[in-house]
């Protein structure tokens, strides 16, 4: 397996920044419905990622491509690749 198959491989999650005021990282958020097992209704779930964001060209609001990668701190798995959508 070569370097560029390992690439491949990695994770690609797609999310809305919750928080940019730490240096060179952002929150991303993603939302997801999920159905309750005993009354069938559909509830939010969320889930927090810390990403690096190298040059802090993120905002509150746009909507970003993140990638797994090797940990950069205790919290921080993810990698920044590129804005989706800007914040309005």
């Amino acid at each position: 397996m070569t370097t560029q198959d390992a690439r491949h491989r990695r994770k690609l999650r797609v999310g809305k920044v919750v928080s940019d005021r730490m240096d060179k990282t952002i929150v991303v958020s993603i939302e997801r419905l999920v159905k309750h097992v005993t009354y069938g209704r559909y509830v939010r779930r969320r889930a927090k990622f810390k990403v690096h964001d190298e040059k802090n060209e993120c905002r509150v609001g746009d909507v970003v491509r993140f990638m797994e990668t090797r940990p950069m701190s205790k919290d921080k798995r993810w990698r920044f690749v590129e804005i989706v959508e800007r914040a309005k």
